[in-house]
């Protein structure tokens, strides 16, 4: 699941944009200032973020530069196409005036989040309460960092990102046996029982679910 990050003080366009982003599938983080949305991007790395200008505290322009390898769409009711030709060209990957139709911006996002794929600009696995970032090696679950050995790092990232195939004992151990040499068929069950009860330390749920006689994979999480 894709996360977008919405920074914009206007609550009626920031919870119009929540629940459409939402039904089409989108995990979502608010920030209703610069500031805010500075803590936000320190805790967080969304896979896109939808940036309004006019915000209390610092502005949409001097979030931008702090913003690295994360598309960033400007929505603004600034017209002026030096305006926009200043943004892009100080690093927004794409700028809609408001008042906005949703088709375009939802079409937009859908753009951007293929090219970030495509450049490698994505280094987030994202499904329902977890986020796996693969640059610092660090997992969050409901936004509370939890500490992973190497072992259940590889484990769960694989799992991450293929989250709907079940992921056989053997093929688990062959495609991480590269980064976990020391991981082996008789102590797989225990790195998995360990993975399990960290992030169920935090919410409670359990994310893996076992395939009795085929393996592992990624538990679906209920809305």
């Amino acid at each position: 699941m894709k996360t977008i990050a919405i920074i914009d003080d206007d609550i009626y366009i920031g919870d119009m944009l929540k629940e459409v982003l939402i039904r089409e599938g989108y995990a979502v983080l608010r920030a209703y200032s610069g500031t805010e949305a500075l803590y936000l991007l320190s805790k967080n790395k969304p896979d896109l973020i939808l940036l309004d200008l006019m915000l209390p505290g610092l502005s949409g322009e001097e979030v931008l530069p702090c913003i690295e390898n994360i598309p960033v769409i400007v929505l603004s009711a600034k017209a002026d196409v030096q305006d926009k030709v200043n943004l892009l060209l100080g690093g927004a990957a794409d700028y809609m005036t408001k008042p906005f139709d949703i088709k375009e911006l939802l079409a937009r996002i859908t753009v951007q989040l293929r090219k970030a794929e495509q450049h490698g600009h994505s280094k987030i696995l994202s499904a329902g309460d977890l986020t796996l970032d693969i640059v610092s090696f660090s997992l969050t679950v409901q936004d509370h960092p939890v500490r992973l050995t190497r072992t259940e790092y590889a484990i769960l990232k694989l799992l991450m990102e293929n989250p709907k195939q079940v992921i056989a004992k053997s093929v688990l151990l062959d495609r991480i046996s590269l980064d976990t040499p020391d991981c082996t068929e008789r102590s797989l069950k225990q790195h998995i029982s360990n993975l399990r009860r960290k992030m169920q330390e935090v919410s409670g749920a359990d994310y893996i679910e076992t395939v009795w006689g085929i393996g592992f994979k990624l538990a679906e999480q209920k809305s």
